[in-house]
Order: structure tokens, then C-alpha cells, then sequence
């Protein structure tokens, strides 16, 4: 079983050190001392902490006015970037540590508003999504 460190769930979590030994003394997240001492999160507990906050941030990200919409990816973030010529935009979106990059018409980056500092939500709809196991480094 994969087991994560205080600091890596944390990272993986997308919240401080403290939020994550805050949640394991009040029992929201399960831990124990692993082989060094060290406490540790079993990798099965923490994709359920994961899935509650991604469920819970997803309901919160739908901006007033969006119905319903079959995009299940959706990243709410904030506007790093636009850089626009006479017929394409592209607009650079900072989402916690994830950077994404969309290309769309002038018009629709000019409809929107897009600019530096505002928010916004990533929708990704996609037939194919690569899943990579990050190397040991």
C-alpha cells in the first residue's frame, strides 16, 4: 500500500502542512507512524479526502448563471496571462499549483472579459486523458 508523508499529502491535498495534522487530530484524515516514526497517510485514505474536497470544491466552482453541462473537469482559477493578436487569444489560467492554457477566438477572450487577475473556471472535456506515474526523482 502507497503511503504519503505529512508534507506530500499536504501537496497532493493542495493545503498547508498544518490543515493535514489539524485534520488527522480531529479524525478527518486517518494516519499512523510509519516505519520511521513519521506519521503517514495510507494513499486509500487520502483519495477520500481528495474525492470530499474535489466534490465539494466542484459544487462551489459552478459560477451563478451555469446550468447544467457535461464537462466533469472543471478548474477554478485565476487569469495569469492573455496575450491576443487580430483573430486568436490565448489565456493563461492559474489553478492552485496547475497552469492551463487555452486558446480560443479574440472575440470570445474580448466577451468574456479575460484579463489579468480575473476569475474564471476551466472546463476540460476530453475523449483521451493521459494518466502518468511520476518517476522517482
Amino acid at each position: 500500500m502507497t503511503v504519503f508523508g505529512i508534507r506530500d499529502a499536504a501537496d497532493l491535498l493542495g493545503v498547508s502542512d498544518d490543515t493535514v495534522r489539524r485534520w488527522a487530530d480531529s479524525g478527518r484524515l486517518r494516519t499512523h507512524r510509519g516505519e520511521q516514526g513519521r506519521l503517514v497517510v495510507d494513499g486509500i485514505h487520502l483519495a477520500e479526502v481528495a474525492r470530499e474536497l474535489g466534490s465539494a470544491a466542484g459544487l462551489a466552482a459552478v459560477p451563478a448563471g451555469i446550468g447544467r453541462e457535461s464537462a466533469r473537469n472543471r478548474l477554478r482559477g485565476i487569469v495569469t496571462r492573455v496575450v491576443k493578436d487580430t483573430v486568436m487569444a490565448q489565456v493563461d489560467l492559474q489553478a492552485g499549483p496547475f497552469r492551463l492554457v487555452s486558446l480560443m477566438s479574440r472575440e470570445a477572450a474580448d466577451e468574456l472579459g479575460l484579463e489579468p487577475g480575473v476569475v474564471a473556471v476551466a472546463s476540460v472535456k476530453s475523449t483521451q486523458v493521459v494518466i502518468e506515474i511520476p518517476g522517482d526523482s
